[in-house]
């Protein structure tokens, strides 16, 4: 191995480390708790380390953002494969992706909520976010109905199940009627 393929791994080792660690002190104590001196402590790197990675916290959001954006989209494939049927794939989509927002809050603020400087909806949109799309795209687009454009359908039962996540998280809809919610959003709005 040579020198520069030694650094490289060294950076990119460092990189991981720096995602990885601020994505555990924002899930432990939030975001406002991620600063860049603080995740240089944590990682025993100085700061200028840490900013010959990212620009600042931005673009460590925006770095956990696609990363979420991956595992979201790796736990809606997996939920939906094992589902038999049009229904029972979005009946697993939407349990999946609430479960998934439920689990991880600070990588779906990463990816939802806060400002990661990453496009959404744009041509420059970095491929894990169009792939997390695309996830629920192949499941929704099949009951989208007659005369309605899939990528429209996902869309809005999209924003859906993120109202769900967000004011399910926030306390503002009881937990105990979660799953019942999650059902009428199928039946009605996907209409399986």
């Amino acid at each position: 191995m040579s020198v520069q393929e030694r650094k490289q791994r060294e950076r990119a080792g460092r990189e991981r480390l720096i995602v990885a660690t601020a994505r555990e002190l924002a899930e432990q104590q939030g975001w406002d708790a991620v600063t860049t001196r603080r995740l240089a402590e944590r990682i025993e790197y100085s700061q200028p380390v840490l900013y010959s990675h990212f620009r600042g916290k931005r673009e460590i959001i925006g770095a956990v953002a696609l990363e979420g954006a991956t595992e979201l989209a790796a736990a809606v494939r997996a939920a939906t494969a094992a589902a038999d049927g049009p229904r029972a794939r979005v009946a697993a989509l939407a349990r999946a992706y609430l479960d998934f927002a439920a689990r991880n809050s600070a990588v779906y603020d990463a990816l939802f909520q806060l400002d990661g400087g990453l496009a959404y909806a744009q041509e420059d949109t970095p491929e894990p976010l169009k792939d997390a799309f695309a996830a629920l795209l192949e499941s929704l687009g099949e009951v989208a109905g007659d005369g309605v454009h899939p990528g429209l359908f996902t869309e809005t039962f999209w924003a859906a199940l993120h109202g769900l996540a967000t004011l399910t998280r926030a306390g503002r809809l009881p937990p105990e009627d979660a799953e019942r919610r999650m059902e009428l959003l199928v039946d009605r709005l996907a209409m399986v």
